[in-house]
């Protein structure tokens, strides 16, 4: 059950992460305007803070979160599929409208698959399948964008959009097969009367409430503007030390393979996922830091490689602190809201990112390892007192 869980999830976010540069390219293709593509993206990631929330709490309130997950992804695909053929012949304000429905419903495919690990993966082997599943981001980020590249470059950007589209429909059957939920425990369940808003405020009580959960929720969010900045910085880097552009982008795959690779380390191993949660948010803020001071490729490519060191397990780190401090009728909401959080915060960073980089690619990482210090102050500051 494990494997097929595995298998679904990294079809679901490879999908997921090919669809945005799928998109930009296909608006850029069609209509010759570089802005019809961004207007799709961001129409495609705003929604999510308002979908994730909302969708966490019809996880938490069905036997089979398995099929609403399923009927996520279809709707996610069908949006995905309206835009593809309506680029070019549909208004694009209309496809807007479309990308911002879909992206509803986009927190399914990144945390709404995480929260149902604890109904394939014994307690016992939680914290392994966590790092597991926390691998399959990885994967997901590192060949999402390689696949649409070179589907693009072959067969046009349609297709690659198509094959993203197709990735996530091959998930859904991932989704279904996943079992019932248990009946809850009497001391866990929530009131069955409990209307829509009262249980999404308590999704966010339980967030905001002082512990572990409220401190690893404020570091990731933190931290995703600091990992913006070396996203929009990449680019620049690379045809700073080398000539091209194209070389920034071998640093994000880089990372990402890092990041893989730390995981499976982790994977094996037992760890404190508070403790893995501060040093790797500091070993990000390192690995800026040495991209910022940067004056060879070899230098940027061990700043990568860092980062990715600091990526994966603090990704790990997260959702083991989400798994075990999350109330089991709140799992899937506090899965969700924490995805649309921190999908919110890495926009606020690009959207931070891009003049800072205009004017220097040096300031915008330097600022970037000072968000990383900062969510790190933020972990010292939430932390409980001696």
């Amino acid at each position: 059950m494990l494997g097929r869980y595995m298998a679904g999830a990294v079809a679901a976010r490879t999908g997921n992460e090919m669809a945005g540069p799928a998109l930009l390219l296909l608006g850029l293709a069609v209509t010759g305007s570089a802005s019809a593509g961004a207007s799709l993206l961001a129409g495609l990631t705003v929604s999510a803070a308002v979908g994730g929330p909302l969708l966490g709490v019809f996880l938490d309130r069905v036997r089979r979160p398995g099929l609403v997950l399923a009927a996520s992804m279809g709707g996610y695909a069908a949006g995905l599929a309206i835009i593809v053929a309506g680029v070019g012949r549909l208004p694009h304000g209309v496809l807007v409208g479309v990308a911002v429905l879909a992206g509803l419903l986009g927190p399914a495919l990144a945390g709404g698959w995480t929260a149902q690990l604890p109904l394939v993966a014994e307690p016992a082997r939680l914290p392994r399948a966590n790092a597991l599943d926390a691998m399959t981001y990885n994967v997901a980020g590192l060949a999402g964008p390689a696949v649409v590249g070179a589907l693009a470059s072959v067969a046009g950007p349609q297709v690659a959009a198509l094959s993203a589209l197709a990735l996530v429909l091959a998930a859904v059957g991932g989704a279904w097969s996943l079992p019932k939920r248990r009946p809850p425990d009497a001391h866990e369940a929530a009131p069955a009367s409990k209307g829509v808003l009262r249980e999404l405020a308590a999704g966010f009580v339980a967030i905001a409430r002082p512990g572990s959960l409220r401190r690893a929720t404020v570091v990731s969010m933190i931290s995703m503007g600091g990992v913006a900045m070396l996203v929009v910085a990449a680019p620049l880097l690379g045809q700073r030390l080398t000539g091209q552009t194209g070389h920034g982008a071998l640093l994000l795959a880089v990372v990402a393979v890092a990041g893989l690779a730390a995981n499976g380390v982790l994977a094996r191993r037992t760890f404190d996922p508070d403790r893995v949660l501060l040093l790797s948010t500091l070993v990000i803020a390192a690995a800026l830091g040495l991209a910022a001071v940067a004056q060879s490729m070899p230098v940027a490519i061990l700043a990568a490689v860092l980062a990715g060191v600091g990526e994966g397990p603090q990704l790990t780190a997260l959702f083991a602190v989400r798994h075990r401090e999350a109330p089991a009728h709140l799992r899937s909401q506090i899965f969700t809201t924490g995805a649309s959080l921190k999908i919110t915060s890495f926009a606020l960073g690009s959207a931070a990112a891009g003049p800072l980089v205009d004017r220097s690619v040096e300031a915008a990482l330097l600022a970037g390892a000072g968000i990383m210090l900062l969510a790190a102050l933020a972990y010292a500051l939430l932390s409980p007192r001696p």
